[in-house]
């Protein structure tokens, strides 16, 4: 008995299942709704390394930097969801993906059938309880998957699992980022806050003089209402910074999970050289192998594909088999005997005729792949402008900065001449103030304009796929991240 089950059809069906055909459309990557080359791109940089491949380590070179980013992606709560759905998808895939093999379990039973006397076989008189003893290794409701069903749906987990494996290095990248942003406005807070206290001192002293002129006779109330306004707009300013200040460093703190440590290195100077170097950047090509939304939004439109093809295939007949090996005896004392062997095999087809949500699912699947299709392509929009907009303000920002440097040397010989005239009399104390005013205006616009650019740079540095890793990507190991099979 045993061999004949195990030469019945079962096993050859199983085979045959392995290697199930699949009607899931053929992937053709969509083309790119890009231009091939990003605006102000820069040039000869074939040899240079990619901005994917650059370490957050060595892009940001601030060690307090480096202390804060490590806090952030070992506590932040957001980061820690993204790594669970990693494995949510890894369990959602095992589960499709056990679907493909037959299900085997131990079974065991007994039958206890009362029968009345007018139908039982042995006559009124004989027993009226019957009882069967059955025990044996069975295969339950296998589905035979001819059309690829199963196994197109377990394609569509995997390609899920996939995606959101991408979802984790895209939220590890914004945090990053986010994190460097939300320092950076801290160390401007400071900065400003700094130069305000230095303004301040110098606007009470030219209160106090101008304060005793006026005493004096010597100057008039429209120069002592100037004064007065100066020093209190830079009072004024100083709250709004540190209300700024004090924000920057709130966001900072929700994006480590925690309180900021006290005992945090000491920072660079913070100027945009010493903090962080300058991109290479290449084609737009290349970031679609480099930008994991872009990967997750592929593996998404992959999976839609197989969802189609799962789809499809409930259009066919469904076979699953039911077999059973074992053993079976009205007394439990010999049921292990050789001569209680028992098998059984029960096929199983089932054809869908009438049944519109059968239709109905193939139209949802399809739909959803054009959904997917117009958000992969939107997507790759989205990066190419992400990245062009940096790149435009990485080629204006360093242009800015410097003739802001040059308007600071002109305001402040603007205000060094404005003092000589008004102390031999030349020119009022207007236009002294004028000077100041000038000169204090300057210096915050080259401090805000330092921010904007640091800020533009982690945003470059962010659209191109950078800040997953800590170190560098050597060229040697450098693998493309599309997807690895869960174990």
């Amino acid at each position: 008995m045993s061999s004949m089950f195990l030469r019945s059809p079962l096993v050859l069906a199983v085979a045959f299942a392995l290697s199930a055909c699949s009607l899931a459309p053929k992937y053709e990557r969509p083309d790119s709704p890009v231009p091939a080359q990003f605006p102000l791109a820069q040039q000869g940089q074939a040899d240079a390394a990619q901005a994917a491949d650059l370490g957050w380590r060595e892009f940001f070179t601030d060690p307090r930097l480096h202390a804060l980013i490590e806090q952030a992606l070992e506590n932040n709560r957001d980061l820690r969801i993204a790594t669970q759905r990693i494995e949510e998808a890894r369990a959602q895939y095992g589960v499709a993906r056990s679907d493909q093999l037959p299900s085997i379990g131990v079974q065991a039973a007994e039958q206890a059938t009362h029968t009345p006397a007018e139908l039982r076989p042995g006559g009124p008189n004989s027993a009226p309880v019957t009882r069967t003893f059955q025990a044996g290794v069975g295969i339950t409701a296998f589905e035979l998957d001819f059309f690829g069903r199963v196994r197109d749906l377990a394609r569509a987990a995997q390609e899920q699992y996939f995606a959101t494996e991408q979802a984790q290095r895209t939220a590890h990248i914004a945090l990053v980022a986010g994190t460097a942003e939300a320092y950076f406005k801290v160390r401007t807070a400071e900065e400003l806050h700094a130069l305000m206290s230095n303004t301040l001192r110098s606007r009470q002293e030219t209160l106090r003089l101008v304060q005793s002129s006026y005493d004096a006779g010597t100057v008039s109330a429209l120069d002592l209402n100037q004064a007065k306004v100066q020093y209190n707009t830079v009072r004024s300013d100083m709250q709004a910074v540190e209300r700024d200040r004090q924000r920057a460093l709130n966001a900072l703190q929700v994006l480590l999970g925690g309180e900021i440590p006290a005992d945090l290195p000491a920072g660079l100077p913070f100027t945009r050289a010493q903090l962080m170097p300058s991109l290479p950047v290449g084609l737009s090509a290349e970031l679609l192998e480099r930008r994991p939304d872009i990967l997750a939004a592929e593996h998404v439109l992959r999976g839609s594909n197989y969802s189609i093809g799962a789809a499809r295939a409930a259009f066919f007949p469904r076979l699953s088999l039911t077999g059973l090996l074992g053993f079976m005896s009205p007394e439990l004392g010999g049921l292990f005997s050789s001569g209680n062997r028992y098998w059984q095999f029960q096929p199983q087809i089932t054809m869908p005729l009438l049944s519109g949500s059968t239709w109905a699912n193939l139209d949802l699947a399809e739909a959803r792949r054009d959904i997917a299709i117009s958000q992969y392509e939107k997507t790759i929009q989205e990066a190419f402008r992400e990245v062009a907009d940096a790149l435009a303000g990485e080629a204006t920002y360093g242009q800015q900065i410097d003739a802001l440097q040059e308007v600071d040397q002109a305001a402040s010989e603007s205000l060094r001449l404005a003092k000589l005239r008004y102390e031999v009399g030349i020119d009022s104390f207007l236009q002294v103030q004028t000077a100041e005013v000038s000169l204090y205006g300057t210096r915050q616009a080259y401090i805000q304009t330092g921010l904007a650019s640091l800020m533009n740079r982690v945003e470059l540095y962010k659209a191109l796929g950078g800040g997953w890793t800590a170190e560098t990507v050597k060229p040697e190991t450098k693998t493309q991240a599309t997807g690895t099979v869960p174990e």
